[in-house]
């Protein structure tokens, strides 16, 4: 319950399912990536980029 008036309460859904964005894939992308604030890209686990720390 929330203290401020005019609060609208959550909705309830499930999980955000991100897809691999690697073209023609179609599995969930498990794996977010992004620089700094940028937009994640999402990729399966086959697809992941191996990036470590430094690269940018």
């Amino acid at each position: 319950m929330s203290d401020e008036t005019g609060a609208a309460k959550a909705a309830s859904s499930g999980p955000y399912v991100h897809l691999c964005e690697h073209p023609g894939c179609k599995k969930w992308g498990g794996f977010g990536f992004a620089i700094g604030r940028a937009i994640p890209n999402w990729f399966c686990h086959e697809h992941r980029p191996e990036w470590k720390k430094g690269n940018a």
